[in-house]
């Protein structure tokens, strides 16, 4: 399935949870001091929310390619970092 087979709908969902993902990611790395990444991250995440309704809506094309590189970017964290900490603090 490609992005061209999902709906308006399903699209925007997609990179709302990509930007929260690459957010989520930003933190982790800043919190262990890898600010070049966490800026990668958090600037991708917001160029993704600024830009969402024009990437579903008309440049499907444009859509793939920030998905596959947001992709690559979270899977390259994931990859470094197989063994997250969890926090277990109650706020």
């Amino acid at each position: 399935m490609t992005i061209r087979d999902l709906s308006v709908d399903e699209r925007e969902e997609i990179f709302v949870n990509l930007a929260e993902e690459l957010e989520g990611t930003a933190r982790e790395a800043l919190a262990e001091g890898n600010q070049h990444f966490a800026a990668l991250s958090s600037n991708m995440a917001e160029a993704i929310r600024i830009n969402a309704g024009v990437l579903v809506h008309e440049d499907l094309d444009a859509a793939e390619q920030v998905l596959q590189q947001a992709n690559a970017m979270i899977s390259q964290f994931n990859a470094a970092h197989p063994y997250r900490m969890i926090s277990t603090a109650i706020h």
